[in-house]
């Protein structure tokens, strides 16, 4: 988390060194109707996150438009476990859960966590790489392979297979 122009790390973060992490403090666009985060700011953590980690790997926005790759979400699980609420800061953490070998198809899974250290939600989300120009999953280019080689594994880890002729 970035305040008065400082990196501010948590102690909750601190206790992630198997995930990547980051931290947010919940603002009130998150809020929903019921005075606790919307069930869609989850996944825009979630997303926010996965988009930091390729920032902080080498693939920023700008460089996957210059390559016409993006990912792709096919399904997503959102489950609760606690409330989070206005101006609470969390941490959001990502790992793999199962990837293809050739990195065109993924499953991932984003943590949230409060500041005390308790589990809020859980957000597992299966998806692939999209070549935006063909319109098609794809295998990322090399060295974003090498970048998502890098993505801390979940306890219990799996390779994809490759899809055959009748599957892909």
């Amino acid at each position: 988390m970035v305040q008065g122009g400082r990196h501010i790390v948590s102690s909750v973060t601190l206790h992630f060194t198997d995930r990547y992490a980051k931290d947010f403090l919940v603002g009130w666009r998150a809020m929903d109707f019921n005075g606790h985060m919307a069930n869609t700011a989850y996944l825009d953590l979630a997303a926010d996150v996965r988009l930091a980690f390729l920032a902080d790997h080498g693939f920023p926005p700008t460089e996957l438009r210059r390559l016409a790759i993006g990912p792709v979400i096919r399904k997503e699980e959102l489950e609760y476990f606690r409330e989070v609420n206005l101006h609470e800061t969390v941490t959001v953490t990502y790992a793999a859960l199962a990837m293809s070998v050739d990195g065109a198809r993924f499953v991932i899974e984003n943590e949230i966590w409060s500041a005390s250290g308790e589990r809020a939600a859980t957000v597992r989300s299966t998806g692939g790489w999209l070549d935006l120009r063909a319109r098609k999953l794809v295998p990322p280019p090399p060295g974003l392979l090498a970048a998502l080689e890098q993505l801390p594994r979940a306890a219990g880890f799996i390779d994809l297979p490759l899809p055959t002729a009748k599957t892909a």
